[in-house]
């Protein structure tokens, strides 16, 4: 780990002038530090956000929620709430990582969290992410974890984060603060960029700015589920994963929702997926069509070819239970 500068926040509007030029925030530290002793990230300064008063969950007047960026994942996840409310998201949580771990990752650093691509973090490989231009290790290597949605021929990795992807399907709103003064709301839709030809590129957030709450609109109707398909039992990132919230009315689905983890370099929703769904009667037929409509430009690499017809089953399976249509 290479030397920098430390200081402590003593406020929201302090830390994002502390971060300003090559400042990083810190909060948990769950993903940024093991990156760190990697020399994947080299900040020149840390900022410790940890004391700031962005720990609470409030109720909105629209009857949504607001969720301090510096809650834990476990007190988010067990907030009664966001059980009775959110459950997408409770559960989501509860799938992400292990119980010390929900301890101290933040919700602002949740959503930020890093890929898990063996090329990433191994600096003796070549990714563009890490390194731009240098090329990407996983197309053409070993790729079992990697992208099928999304991607480009620069880079093929995932976004790791469960909780992001029940935000998705639920249009969280990211609350956040600039150095300057100024404040923003991003939909989640918006944060997170696709590869293109700037894998390094994230996010649309700019330097110094501070993720200071998310928001949740009043919870949609419908039934939710959340389904992660992983190597083991725990404490492993999603092959693939789906948030679905979907309601049903006089024998035909009135409104769905779908994101999926595991897929994309972002948390992906496809509304055509959702609007194929809506009217139709829960069954085998309707949700081979969406199943087919999501994956109609899926690409596997070789490694990661069998997330394709894995994706189908998931998506079936999740729709059958929360939405019914078994014969």
């Amino acid at each position: 780990m290479r030397e920098f500068q430390f200081a402590r926040a003593a406020d929201p509007a302090g830390a994002c002038s502390a971060a300003a030029g090559a400042g990083r925030f810190i909060a948990g530290g769950t993903n940024l530090l093991d990156l760190m002793k990697l020399e994947i990230e080299r900040p020149e300064k840390l900022v410790d956000i940890s004391r700031l008063p962005l720990d609470e969950v409030e109720e909105t007047p629209e009857g949504g929620l607001r969720i301090g960026a510096l809650v834990p994942n476990a007190d988010l996840a067990a907030h009664a709430a966001v059980r009775m409310r959110y459950p997408v998201l409770s559960r989501a949580l509860l799938a992400g990582a292990s119980g010390q771990l929900r301890n101290k990752a933040s919700t602002g650093g949740n959503l930020l969290q890093r890929t898990r691509c063996y090329y990433f973090y191994d600096t003796a490989m070549p990714c563009n992410k890490r390194d731009p231009g240098s090329g990407c290790g996983a197309i053409g290597g070993f790729n079992r974890i990697h992208a099928i949605l999304g991607a480009s021929d620069k880079c093929i990795a995932t976004h790791p984060s469960d909780m992001a992807v029940a935000m998705r399907a639920l249009d969280a709103q990211v609350e956040t603060l600039k150095g300057d003064g100024s404040t923003r709301s991003i939909a989640i839709s918006e944060l997170y960029r696709l590869p293109g030809d700037t894998p390094e590129i994230e996010n649309v957030l700019e330097q110094g700015e501070l993720i200071t709450h998310v928001v949740l609109p009043p919870p949609p109707p419908g039934r939710h589920a959340y389904r992660k398909v992983r190597d083991r039992a725990s404490y492993a990132f999603a092959l693939v994963s789906v948030a679905a919230i979907v309601a049903v009315e006089d024998g035909r689905i009135t409104s769905a929702r779908l994101a999926f983890g595991g897929l994309a370099h972002m948390p992906w929703r496809d509304p055509a997926v959702e609007d194929l769904l809506v009217g139709q009667a829960p069954g085998e037929e309707a949700f081979r069509r969406a199943a087919d409509k999501l994956l109609e430009n899926a690409r596997g690499y070789g490694g990661n070819d069998f997330k394709i017809p894995l994706a189908r089953r998931t998506l079936m399976a999740t729709l059958h239970d929360i939405a019914g249509g078994r014969a």
